[in-house]
């Protein structure tokens, strides 16, 4: 089953795949696969966009979830302007664009059969270039395989041949593994910051949002707003919730994680649906 969630693709006894790179290896006909088009995974963005929103970010996605325990830390979080905020949401649809313009060139190159010049110069990025350097991918996959590897052949060799293979480790991993620790750190000074200006899953569900079923609602009666902003303040995603219509609003950035409706003393914010 495949979900628009930030998952990995290289735990194999999964059973929940990541829609994204469903999408990704399907374009590009990976291991020698045919080139399909990726209806299950354009499905899933659709139909869980539409009849979910982004809830699977705020409820299912695991990296949201290692995000919500980072945000624990105390350190002093860092406050962004609503301008800066604004600009910098811009670079998840940058990434999602540069992800998909690899995906189909390199599936159309691939139909055409001129593709063998175009996937060296590509390497790793030829038959899913996003999640070549996911962060998900290294902290739910590589490391743990890592580390199980490392465990056994400690146990099977002396250290100082372990402990060299580990510094001639490819300086693919090395750059996975600083991708991980910048994002980490960002989620730990900036609540949900990969979601808010990294995830290209994000960017594909944000635009779904619009159209989702489901919404929130804010009680003109009981929102005290002229005197109250602690909704905004408790939003991970910084929705401008009191600039929204009360009636009904999905903003595109909203991972209806209900934090807002927590913080609300006056229980002025529920679902809606639809």
């Amino acid at each position: 089953m495949v979900l628009p969630v930030l998952w990995t693709w290289g735990y194999q006894p999964n059973s929940v795949g990541d829609a994204f790179t469903a999408l990704q290896l399907m374009f590009s006909g990976w291991e020698r696969s045919p080139i399909v088009f990726p209806w299950f995974a354009v499905a899933s963005f659709l139909l869980v966009g539409v009849l979910l929103g982004k809830s699977l970010c705020g409820w299912v996605c695991p990296f949201g979830f290692i995000q919500d325990l980072l945000s624990f830390i105390k350190v002093k979080k860092t406050e962004v302007s609503p301008k800066t905020h604004r600009n910098m949401t811009w670079l998840k649809y940058f990434v999602l664009g540069i992800v998909l313009f690899i995906s189909l060139t390199f599936s159309a190159a691939k139909v055409t059969g001129a593709y063998r010049d175009y996937e060296r110069a590509l390497g790793i990025f030829a038959y899913a270039p996003f999640t070549a350097i996911s962060p998900a991918e290294i902290l739910f996959s590589t490391l743990p395989r890592g580390i199980q590897s490392f465990s056994i052949e400690i146990m099977e060799r002396p250290v100082v041949d372990v402990l060299s293979g580990v510094l001639d480790l490819p300086p693919l991993f090395w750059v996975q593994l600083f991708i991980l620790v910048g994002v980490l750190v960002l989620a730990a000074y900036v609540p949900r910051g990969w979601c808010r200006y990294l995830c290209p899953h994000g960017a594909m569900m944000a635009f779904l949002n619009r159209f989702s079923f489901l919404g929130l609602r804010r009680d003109p009666v009981k929102c005290v707003k002229g005197e109250c902003r602690e909704c905004v303040k408790a939003c991970p995603m910084m929705v401008p919730i009191l600039e929204l219509p009360w009636e009904k609003f999905n903003d595109p950035e909203c991972i209806y994680c209900l934090k807002c409706s927590d913080a609300c003393p006056h229980k002025a914010i529920r679902l809606r649906y639809p």
